[in-house]
């Protein structure tokens, strides 16, 4: 079961303004990237839901943070339908990211209160997750879109909170970009958590990394 409710988490994911995304199948790395990002400052991990057995590597990755990363809030991200996320919800998943908008996943995190963000693309798609109880909406393929769709969003719509996932980097005219526009948070996958970063097991760089965008966010912010 979630440690987390749905508005803890949009909480954190406000307060934050970032939101670490990464998969890989080897655990043991998992459990380093995972404590690299918690040194850094990052309280708030999505784990992709993209290989065979990812329910099993989340299961370890969440127990470990449970007992070893106190406030480390742990979410699963390209989860296709409801039957999935009842599953990692069932793990302990404390939110719940998906690539399209599905109101089978929308129903089960509602009954459960975890947060679920949907993606979408179109004002219309916004508007229905909302209606749905979406505190967070996902704004996907991010690079696609840009802050120009996000500024037009919050003309008509001020109180939608959006998070861009794709074509997010952690360098400041990217950044700046993006929270100039309006958006609450942003999910960053290859940009921050790279395969050179993963190949050559560079945690240290990673939580220097994480550590000075966070800052960076904070900043933008002011």
């Amino acid at each position: 079961m979630a440690q987390y409710s749905r508005i803890e988490v949009a909480s954190v994911m406000k307060e934050q303004g970032m939101v670490p995304l990464f998969f890989h199948s080897d655990v043991e790395l998992g459990k380093k990237l995972l404590k690299a990002c918690y040194d850094g400052g990052g309280r708030l991990l999505e784990f992709t839901s993209r290989g065979d057995f990812a329910f099993e590597v989340f299961g370890e990755l969440n127990k470990y943070a449970t007992k070893e990363l106190p406030g480390m809030i742990m979410g699963v991200g390209s989860v296709t339908d409801a039957a999935a996320a009842s599953l990692y919800m069932q793990l302990g998943a404390n939110f719940i990211v998906t690539p399209v908008l599905r109101e089978d996943i929308a129903v089960v995190c509602n009954r459960r209160k975890v947060l679920w963000s949907p993606g979408c693309g179109s004002l219309t798609e916004i508007a229905r997750a909302e209606e749905l109880g979406c505190e967070i909406v996902k704004l996907f393929p991010g690079g696609t879109y840009g802050p120009g769709f996000v500024k037009g969003i919050k003309g008509p719509q001020p109180w939608t909170s959006i998070m861009p996932t794709g074509g997010v980097s952690p360098t400041e005219d990217n950044l700046k970009g993006w929270f100039d526009a309006g958006v609450t948070c942003v999910g960053m996958g290859s940009n921050l958590i790279s395969k050179e970063v993963i190949a050559n097991k560079d945690y240290a760089g990673l939580e220097k990394t994480v550590r000075e965008t966070l800052d960076l966010i904070k900043r933008l912010r002011k």
